[in-house]
């Protein structure tokens, strides 16, 4: 592949908090890179691939070049995948690796499905069971349901996992602790993992609370902040440098010509990573309107624009109308608001006629997904009396543990809502948090 000198730096969006280059790094753990020309070691920040040329490439598309796919050579593979898992012409990267089976010198021996499974066909929060893929006659192990870390069992006719989804850039997307349970059992199994690296549709915006290891669970499992600003290569080193010890043979198969400052500018077409992210905007807000989740409103779900809207059957215009003034008020960067009424066919208040207001997305590099979540949860909880957290009665102690806990990583975030404290307050309060982590993450970046 050719190799390009590195890209000038865009300036900063207005209003993130991109302090890397005024930080110095915490120590790397160890992280192992051997894949032919495509190398990502620690510290080897923008080496190894055409970075930010404009001539762009996939991870995937890069494994597939003869000299790195010599590296699976003699290999029994696993592929961790989803619909996302294609190149940028839509080809499965399930097809293109059992295609390249022969020129590699590599045996597929198994696939692993996260939530909604291989192919995408299972609705959120279903159980995702084994089965045998109807197209390559490949077993299919479930990592969503009964098991979502891969057993010794399920590993036994593996030599190397291969994990190829796209991430969305948020902590509470369960994909990326598929990525951790699967590494942490390769490091457990003596198995090589693989991640090809993928663009994360936030770039590289870090917002939100560092999750709180008592608030540990599969939508937030390892203390990082609510939009961690990495690639998923770029998270996977972070994982086993800083949490995993080390313990992986990780091999990153970066992007080339790849901008983490304007991710959109790779031209990808959209894969629905999950049924409620079918458009590249809801991608952008779900960060933030991801919060509506532990509200008795409806974040959207059962609607054409899940995410992007928000209400319920109790919101009259007259809420409306005071909720757009307090966002207007706000002067968030990137978003417009204008009335919407829906009627949402699943999730809450599926069935009944619901007053909100949709969410238009004017510029997504300025736009700050958690900001404006938590704004978008103070405006309700202020102006509409009948909003309450989804637990009701069961979510009024500060020893209860509520979903808005588990989502936003703390209970500070409720107690400051409850408390009637500015939403600036609690974006200055996670700010050296998120100052600390950026910090953290300088060495493990590729881009």
């Amino acid at each position: 592949m050719n190799h390009h000198k590195a890209p000038s730096r865009q300036p900063a969006r207005p209003g993130r908090r991109r302090v890397l280059a005024g930080l110095g790094a915490l120590p790397a753990g160890a992280v192992l890179a051997t894949a032919g020309a495509a190398h990502a070691a620690p510290g080897d920040r923008g080496k190894g691939g055409d970075h930010g040329t404009g001539d762009f490439r996939l991870g995937l598309e890069n494994l597939l070049e003869p000299d790195t796919l010599e590296t699976l050579r003699g290999a029994r593979v696993g592929l961790i995948t989803n619909p996302t898992g294609t190149d940028r012409e839509l080809r499965s990267t399930i097809d293109l690796l059992v295609e390249a089976q022969e020129a590699g010198g590599f045996t597929m021996s198994a696939l692993f499905g996260p939530e909604h499974g291989v192919r995408g066909a299972e609705p959120a929060g279903g159980s995702v069971g084994d089965y045998i893929d109807g197209r390559t006659g490949l077993p299919v192990r479930s990592l969503y349901g009964t098991t979502q870390k891969p057993t010794p069992e399920m590993l036994a006719d593996v030599d190397v996992l291969i994990f190829d989804i796209q991430d969305i850039g948020t902590r509470f997307y369960t994909y990326i602790w598929t990525l951790y349970y699967a590494m942490e059992a390769a490091g457990e199994n003596d198995k090589r993992f693989l991640v090809l690296d993928r663009p994360n549709p936030l770039g590289t915006d870090i917002e939100g609370f560092v999750l709180e290891p008592e608030l540990s669970s599969f939508v937030g499992l390892r203390e990082i902040p609510q939009t961690h600003g990495l690639t998923v290569g770029e998270l996977a080193r972070l994982f086993n440098g800083e949490f995993l010890d080390g313990a992986v043979s990780l091999e990153v198969i970066p992007m080339s010509g790849y901008d983490p400052e304007d991710p959109a500018a790779a031209g990808l077409p959209w894969v629905m990573p999950s049924p409620n992210i079918p458009t590249a905007d809801i991608a952008v807000v779900y960060a933030g309107t991801g919060l509506i989740e532990s509200l008795n409103i409806s974040e959207g779900r059962g609607t054409t624009t899940p995410f992007l809207w928000f209400g319920a059957p109790f919101i009259t215009e007259e809420h409306v109308d005071a909720l757009i003034t307090a966002l207007q008020d706000a002067d968030l960067p990137g978003v417009l608001y204008r009335p919407m009424f829906a009627t949402p066919t699943t999730s809450k208040h599926a069935g009944a006629f619901c007053g909100g207001l949709q969410l238009h997305v004017t510029d997504a590099r300025a736009y700050e997904p958690v900001r404006t979540g938590i704004h978008v949860l103070a405006a309700l909880l202020r102006t509409v009396e009948e909003v309450d957290w989804r637990e009701g009665e069961d979510c009024r102690a500060e020893a209860d543990v509520c979903w808005i806990d588990k989502l936003s990583g703390t209970k500070r975030t409720r107690a400051m809502l409850e408390a009637g404290d500015d939403p600036e307050t609690i974006v200055e309060a996670w700010r050296k948090e998120s100052r600390r982590f950026s910090s953290t993450t300088r060495s493990y970046r590729l881009y």
